[in-house]
């Protein structure tokens, strides 16, 4: 075997190295845009939205909204969220566009600092289990709407429902390296 033959084959089982984590890195963080195409709105029903998600450690949400209904606030304690207290926040958001990584396992408590628009329903709870320990689960790869449908890949970023997003990034930056290694003629 020639010597370029050789080097082609390891840049070739390079790739598919690659491309193997690519695929363990997306299935691992999922991103989720709280109320779908509404967003944070006192029209979403943001009850029946997270009703049915599951939210993992190292997922992330993403809250959109307008100030005018208020900010969010991250409260500690079941009654807090209850109640619509938001005298003692851990932390308040106030970008309009907030995305807020799920670190570790627990019940996370975030309401509308508009008292209003937190009794009428603008507040969410969202309990974070333990990342998946399967490395090949069929949910890993799916994608799902604000409508509640479910498709085995997702096109790009989307504004609703939840998305797996990173592998362009992971893709483009591995083609470059290969194509750095055939051109330099590695």
């Amino acid at each position: 075997m020639s010597i370029g033959v050789v080097k082609v084959k390891q840049v070739v089982a390079l790739a598919i190295l690659l491309v193997g984590l690519c695929g363990k890195w997306v299935g691992a963080e999922v991103h989720h845009v709280v109320g779908g195409d509404r967003g944070w709105d006192p029209s979403t029903d943001v009850g029946s939205w997270s009703s049915g998600r599951t939210f993992r450690v190292g997922d992330k949400i993403w809250f959109t909204y307008s100030m005018v209904h208020g900010n969010i606030a991250e409260l500690k304690t079941k009654e807090e969220y209850e109640s619509c207290d938001v005298t003692n926040p851990i932390r308040m958001y106030t970008d309009g566009l907030d995305n807020i990584l799920l670190e570790e396992e627990g019940i996370r408590y975030f309401v509308s600092s508009n008292s209003k628009s937190c009794k009428k329903g603008l507040k969410l709870h969202v309990e974070v289990m333990p990342q998946r320990t399967h490395d090949h689960d069929p949910d890993s790869q799916k994608v799902s709407t604000s409508e509640g449908s479910a498709s085995t890949f997702a096109d790009g970023p989307t504004p609703s429902g939840t998305a797996n997003l990173g592998a362009s990034y992971v893709f483009l930056v591995a083609g470059f390296w290969l194509s750095y290694l055939i051109f330099m003629g590695i």
